[in-house]
């Protein structure tokens, strides 16, 4: 029997997070729920505890059922029939389990049948489900569209669609098209108002939807005739139950086969809209698509664990030269490489998760009452440093699943490149986390005016502490020196008069804020409790080396350009 929660303390260790005292205290009104509801936490050690028992029982399905059937769900697939989407028997039994547990709609308020559980726990869930099978993550994890519809939609959009998220329906999003991948403003989907039945009806295709043939979607739609931009395009909810779609195809991918892609097509669906037209770009997917960042970036993260479990069980197993190979320096040096992009990615993705409920909590509070002057100062912080860091939590988190998974086969030989082994299938599970929700070149985009602004070095100095030991003081006089040279780097890429010089060299900046960022985080981490240690120490190694050659990469690029002024 596996518990996917119990097994790994670097759960509790972030459940436990300082700052989740202030955050729990948002979330639940300061417990004012125990008045209505008898299951609702009294105080922060009762929510916390409740906290833990659901991470538990999510833990034990995750171990006991959905890693049980990740194998015969990657091998089966998904299926059309008559326009529908017949999931995996695997698939069937991961949902009724998640279902039968509660598990959906966890973050919807009570009111809404909800578990009202912040960021945090919920992205925990889905990195242990994750761990078990990236492909389900995905069927399960889109639930989290239906915050979109709590944060935007009208009070009775909430009241119809919420409880059947939490009752265990599903929910997908249809943003891109054939000819609207990446450039989401592109979308031609056609979105009319039909006064005679007071509704709108949909028609056009959409491509690559995760879980397309879910029971209520979110789809973006053009709605103001001759436009052709982001600000012609609304966000719709549309409902199953109505008809008018149907699935053209389920594309045959490399990885994540439980997870279906469909292609879809709209004949006169009927959809409302959800908030105003004309902000289905600009201000609705552009929420959505952070919230799925940092969905993928927890995907990833466990993706990353159960690579790291898997080279780990086969170095002490496999034998070699009459030991284990993990004994041999070169498997432990590889083992050591997974585990620090492990916990580095790891410590990333929960400060970030943090700073999201931090803000997204007290927009919600905003809706209740005025907040004072330090909660708004509060939110406003938080929400800066959130934008910033989700890009950094994607990439990173997502290009370490990577390199993971290949070091993972690797460690396994010839063995890793077998069916037999888990680590060829997440190997290919992976491949994806650094395309969709925004390649990593597109968080780059989004990140590098971070960057060049000064955000990210103020970020870096404000994450540094006082009081440490002198062990983990140590460290830190190595992050300083890092930082130092970070900012002299950049002074020097913003005073470059060649205009080529900031888009060049924007991957090596990003990469750098995000080893400096997840090096201060470690070291936190560390000072809290000594299992971090070891990661902190080896991770400010790497980030030092890796520094290193990013500034050699941009100071030989700056002096190439030069040379085309």
């Amino acid at each position: 029997m596996s518990n996917f929660f119990t097994d790994n303390p670097a759960l509790k260790h972030y459940i436990t997070h300082p700052a989740m005292r202030g955050i729990v205290a948002l979330k639940e009104r300061d417990y004012a729920d125990a008045r209505q509801y008898d299951y609702a936490p009294v105080n922060y050690d009762d929510a916390i505890d409740s906290y833990e028992k659901i991470l538990t029982l999510a833990g034990e399905i995750s171990g006991n059922i959905i890693a049980e059937n990740a194998q015969s769900v990657d091998a089966e697939g998904s299926h059309i029939d008559d326009g529908r989407v017949d999931y995996a028997s695997g698939t069937k039994l991961n949902l009724e389990a998640t279902k039968s547990a509660g598990l959906m709609g966890v973050t919807i308020p009570r009111r809404y049948n909800g578990l009202n559980i912040p960021t945090v726990p919920f992205v925990m869930i889905g990195e242990m489900i994750a761990r078990a099978d990236a492909g389900f993550y995905n069927v399960w994890g889109l639930q989290d569209c239906a915050e979109t519809i709590y944060e935007f939609g009208s009070e009775e959009q909430r009241q119809e669609f919420l409880p059947r998220v939490c009752s265990g329906e599903t929910m997908a999003m249809a943003l891109t098209e054939p000819d609207a991948g990446s450039d989401l403003q592109s979308v031609m989907l056609k979105a009319t108002y039909d006064a005679t039945d007071d509704t709108w009806r949909l028609n056009g295709v959409k491509r690559f939807i995760t879980n397309g043939d879910a029971e209520i979607s979110l789809v973006l739609a053009r709605t103001e005739e001759g436009t052709r931009d982001g600000r012609g395009l609304s966000m719709f909810i549309y409902d199953k139950r109505d008809g008018g779609m149907t699935v053209r195809r389920i594309e045959h991918k490399m990885g994540i086969n439980g997870s279906p892609t469909c292609e879809i097509v709209f004949k006169n669906a009927k959809a409302q809209l959800c908030g105003s037209r004309r902000l289905g770009l600009i201000k609705y997917v552009m929420s959505l698509m952070n919230g799925a960042r940092l969905g993928i970036a927890g995907q990833s993260v466990g993706i990353s664990e159960a690579c790291y479990r898997e080279a780990v069980d086969y170095a002490n197993s496999r034998r070699q030269f009459g030991k284990p190979i993990v004994e041999f320096p070169a498997v432990g040096q590889m083992l050591d490489n997974i585990k620090i992009k492990l916990d580095a990615s790891r410590t990333l993705l929960y400060a970030t998760a943090r700073y999201v409920d931090t803000y997204k909590l007290l927009e919600d509070v905003a809706k209740e009452r005025p907040l004072t002057p330090e909660e708004r100062t509060e939110m406003k912080s938080a929400s800066r440093i959130a934008d910033a860091l989700t890009p950094l939590a994607k990439m990173m988190g997502s290009e370490f699943a990577n390199q993971n998974a290949y070091d993972c086969i690797q460690v396994h030989g010839g063995s890793g490149f077998m069916k037999e082994y888990a680590c060829e299938r997440l190997y290919r599970d992976a491949r994806i986390t650094s395309i969709y929700e925004g390649t990593s070149q597109l968080q780059v985009v989004a990140a590098i005016r971070y960057v060049l602004n000064g955000s990210y070095s103020k970020i870096i100095g404000d994450l540094a502490l006082q009081d440490l030991t002198e062990e983990h003081a140590a460290l830190q006089r190595r992050i300083d020196a890092l930082a130092s040279d970070f900012t002299a780097v950049i002074e020097t890429v913003n005073s470059s008069e060649n205009p080529l010089a900031k888009d060049s060299v924007a991957r090596n900046l990003v990469e750098m804020s995000a080893l400096l960022v997840m090096s201060r985080l470690l070291i936190a981490d560390s000072a809290r409790d000594d299992a971090f240690s070891r990661s902190a120490m080896l991770f400010v190694d790497y980030a030092e080396a890796e520094s290193s050659r990013h500034c050699t990469i941009i100071k030989n690029t700056l002096a190439h350009l030069r040379g085309f002024l």
